[in-house]
């Protein structure tokens, strides 16, 4: 905890939590103006699930690229500030730092998503949605969106940590933000190897186009999809912890 404490005192004068909010608020505005121009031309399918559709689309573009920024200027403080030597004279072990920034960068992130869940309910609040909030309905979507978060932040981390210049942890984010807007597009087969393209194949809603118009229709995610992205995820994060600290500082 104390590892996490010095994280956030770290952080205190980066802005992340605006910035975080800033990148969102463009994402919203541009997934809600979609939505509303959707809903007055197809009045029929007002309703939640193709918010949710919505928003999981945008959030294959944005989430990838926050994530990026995030765990960038976590990971780049140390290098500006010469701090690594510093931490290492304290006789912290670099796989408790390695877990207090991964800790700090999923945290920043949960306030994200969360904030985005309330921006949903008031969005269908406002349109004057029939249906009752579909409170199963988004925990679900929340518990995809933020287990796909916390695997694009282990890979993320682990090239932040690893390579200088953060440049290259940033490229991978907007390649990621690519991915996960177009994944769809792709393969089933060659979908699953990204970890970007399951914001949207998490997501509890589909649709389908039949006879030119879009149906939304509720889906069972299942177990398969979940154990898959989070030993993806886990892969990523141990092989990171395991070369980051055997790097030389």
């Amino acid at each position: 905890m104390k590892m996490i404490g010095l994280e956030f005192f770290k952080l205190r004068r980066k802005h992340l939590f605006l910035m975080i909010s800033l990148f969102l608020c463009v994402e919203l505005a541009w997934a809600f103006m979609a939505s509303s121009m959707s809903i007055s031309r197809n009045p029929n399918s007002v309703g939640w699930d193709g918010v949710l559709v919505m928003i999981a689309s945008m959030n294959g573009l944005f989430l990838p690229i926050i994530s990026a920024v995030v765990a960038s200027r976590i990971c780049d403080m140390e290098y500006k500030g010469s701090t690594w030597k510093l931490l290492m004279a304290a006789s912290v072990k670099r796989s408790h730092i390695y877990a207090a920034k991964y800790i700090c960068a999923c945290i920043l992130m949960l306030f994200a998503i969360i904030l985005q869940i309330f921006a949903i309910v008031g969005f269908g609040i406002v349109q004057g949605f029939e249906q009752s909030v579909p409170l199963f309905l988004l925990i679900k979507f929340w518990a995809g969106t933020m287990l796909t978060t916390m695997v694009v932040i282990a890979l993320q981390q682990w090239i932040s940590l690893s390579v200088k210049n953060q440049a290259f942890g940033l490229c991978l984010g907007m390649l990621g933000g690519f991915i996960g807007i177009t994944g769809d597009l792709f393969p089933a087969v060659v979908r699953r190897i990204f970890v970007w393209s399951y914001y949207t194949g998490l997501c509890p809603v589909a649709y389908n186009y039949v006879n030119n118009s879009m149906e939304f229709v509720a889906r069972d995610i299942g177990a398969y999809l979940p154990i898959a992205l989070l030993f993806m995820g886990a892969v990523a994060y141990i092989a990171g912890s395991i070369h980051v600290s055997r790097q030389e500082v």
